[in-house]
């Protein structure tokens, strides 16, 4: 698709200008790293969104189970501006479906499938000994014979009360659904699909974006313009991407100390922290136009788990032409930076919009968050604050 030097001589146009219009719009760059009023960005593609955009973490997952249909419909009948419709893993007979992990014994009812007690495995997944119920081990259609659960009862109780509602769906469902909504709403509704794994897939010889691939070119949404943003932890994943589709695409960044798997699996011994540096930002560029760091990339916290000073990553991303769209928001008290937290019931609110404010100021372009609501509620009083 060109790299970042020829993107910019051809006067922004491509990928990178449609990602990046919604921050261009909104008067972002050149600021240093202070967002001002956002309100909704100039243009069509992703530059027609607010910024900041609030996309819904798996749905609306702070109140229904996540990566069903409950909590995707639910997350924009809230507000959300995108929805992370698809943590994308593979089954064995080649679909891909919505989970949040290969494994699932943490999100579905399998465990109390006795048919399925022999397909209990103990398995190495990106490094790590995992044990339980495999989507790769599965047809679609004993899939669909579980329903999904909610994956943290601990902290969301009140989201056990929608177990056993839904169905897994597929992303091609997922797909058929976004046309859908946007015909019922009357505007465009945006998906954020994660490819979750794609090293290890490959290596079982079940390669996820090529099968993301055949999905948007059949439902006509692998262009630049189309409302699918395509995500991964893996750089290469998302550089397979770029040559096989035109949908801007994002890289998600875990912690400054590690690194991602395809990395670990080619011996390349980068970490994020080399990543997120000016050359790392200006590399990813080349093939992404955007990032996905954790909020502790944007605002570190202490030993104490207090926010301390922000980092320069906002300034240098939007010098690399990216768009940041870090993860993950959520309300109840054991997710937030310590200065916001009320009490210690873990399921309780702390101030959630006052955690929402400070990353905002950081000039962030958008955020993931498991309580859209209160995303956009704590938008509309940035910028009109």
């Amino acid at each position: 698709m060109g790299t970042q030097e020829s993107d910019e001589q051809a006067g922004g146009t491509g990928r990178r200008a449609l990602l990046g219009a919604a921050v261009l719009g909104a008067g972002v760059l050149g600021l240093s790293g202070t967002a001002r009023a956002a309100g909704t960005g100039h243009g069509g593609g992703v530059g027609g969104l607010p910024v900041p955009t609030v996309i819904g973490h798996r749905g609306a997952s702070g109140y229904r189970p996540e990566h069903t249909f409950g909590s995707y419909e639910l997350a924009l009948d809230m507000g959300a501006d995108i929805v992370e419709a698809g943590d994308l893993v593979p089954t064995r007979d080649g679909h891909l479906v919505c989970r949040h992990e290969p494994e699932i014994g943490g999100t579905t009812d399998v465990a109390g499938h006795p048919e399925f007690a022999d397909r209990k495995r103990t398995k190495l997944l990106d490094g790590v000994s995992t044990t339980g119920w495999f989507t790769e081990d599965f047809t679609l259609a004993e899939l669909k014979t579980l329903r999904a659960t909610e994956r943290i009862p601990a902290n969301r109780p009140h989201n056990s009360l929608y177990d056993g509602r839904w169905e897994i769906p597929t992303f091609e469902e997922v797909l058929r659904w976004q046309n859908e909504q946007t015909r019922r709403r009357g505007r465009q509704v945006w998906i954020y699909p994660e490819l979750k794994h794609p090293t290890y897939f490959r290596k079982l010889g079940l390669g996820t974006e090529e099968r993301l691939a055949r999905l948007l070119r059949k439902y006509g949404k692998d262009r630049g313009n189309s409302p699918v943003i395509v995500q991964s932890f893996e750089p290469t994943s998302i550089q397979r991407m770029n040559r096989l589709v035109g949908n801007p695409l994002a890289v998600l960044l875990s912690g400054a100390n590690t690194r991602p798997w395809d990395f670990v699996e080619t011996g390349d011994p980068r970490t994020t922290a080399d990543l997120v540096t000016p050359k790392g930002l200006r590399e990813i560029a080349s093939y992404a136009q955007g990032i996905g760091p954790t909020l502790d990339l944007i605002i570190p916290r202490d030993s104490a788990g207090r926010l301390t000073e922000p980092t320069t990553l906002v300034r240098d991303a939007h010098r690399a032409g990216l768009v940041l769209h870090p993860y993950t928001m959520r309300n109840e008290n054991p997710f937030l930076p310590a200065e916001f937290r009320k009490g210690t019931d873990p399921d309780a609110y702390g101030d959630a919009f006052g955690a929402f404010r400070t990353y905002f100021a950081t000039g962030i372009d958008g955020i993931f968050t498991d309580n859209p609501d209160t995303g956009v509620l704590a938008r509309e009083d940035f910028v009109n604050g």
